[in-house]
């Protein structure tokens, strides 16, 4: 996942994305934790999520299971449940906890749905999503990064994840139509491959611009795309648009 580090101004108003009810999706085949590690992912969801107004208990739920520090570099694994984005190699980062679990309350999601997401990254955010949908098809242009994040993903246990080495811009076809999209690269405008595979009444989760940019939560309609929600985030640029 490439996602900077969301502004205190954005974390202040994430109460504004509606919390939903439902229950469990695949659940990770964990490796037993320590009581450190334990304890971590218990303070990092009280302290940085609960206190922030993340509601949704299916999603504090897979935040409490999904073994954060499996997806960072041995190096970093001693920081890897505090409150911030933590570098994964490639020029790329594991995105804060916050905005992981903000952006997945953002989707609504359900048990039923099949999920698409562009830009892999350590695979983390995936695994959230997979805790909580039927299956989720995960896009990663950097190969190296694509080949880790499906081994990790292989050794947790999740049959439910799907990891391509390719370009997002094109997202998914064969696999389309999705009931949610979530992008974590900030293209100039939304690719309209994205919108087409997202189904009529689908949501959205996408950051878009160039210098200032805003985290825009959509819906798709029968005329085009509903902007429910718009907050300001600083994404990495998405990489691999492709040549008119």
């Amino acid at each position: 996942m490439r996602i900077a580090r969301l502004s205190s101004k954005v974390a202040s108003v994430g109460a504004l994305i509606a919390s939903v009810v439902g229950c469990g999706g695949a659940v990770a085949k964990q490796q037993p934790a320590s009581s450190d590690v334990a304890s971590a992912r218990t303070r990092m969801v009280d302290d940085q999520l609960i206190a922030r107004d993340i509601k949704d208990p299916r999603v504090l739920d897979a935040m409490r299971r999904v073994p954060r520090h499996e997806f960072v570099p041995e190096a970093m694994r001693s920081n890897a449940y505090m409150d911030s984005p933590l570098p994964i190699g490639h020029d790329q980062t594991i995105s804060q906890p916050y905005i992981v679990a903000f952006m997945t309350e953002a989707l609504q999601l359900e048990p039923s749905h099949r999920v698409l997401e562009i830009g892999t990254g350590s695979g983390y955010q995936a695994a959230i999503l997979g805790e909580l949908a039927k299956e989720v098809y995960t896009i990663e242009i950097v190969a190296p990064l694509a080949d880790r994040a499906r081994a990790t993903l292989k050794q947790l246990g999740y049959t439910n994840i799907h990891v391509r080495t390719g370009n997002g811009y094109l997202g998914w076809p064969e696999q389309a139509p999705f009931d949610r999209v979530m992008v974590t690269a900030a293209p100039e405008a939304i690719p309209q491959p994205l919108i087409d595979q997202l189904k009529v009444g689908g949501l959205m989760a996408i950051p878009v611009g160039v210098g200032d940019q805003e985290l825009r939560v959509l819906r798709r309609t029968n005329s085009g795309m509903e902007t429910l929600r718009t907050l300001p985030v600083r994404f990495v640029p998405m990489t691999g648009k492709p040549k008119p």
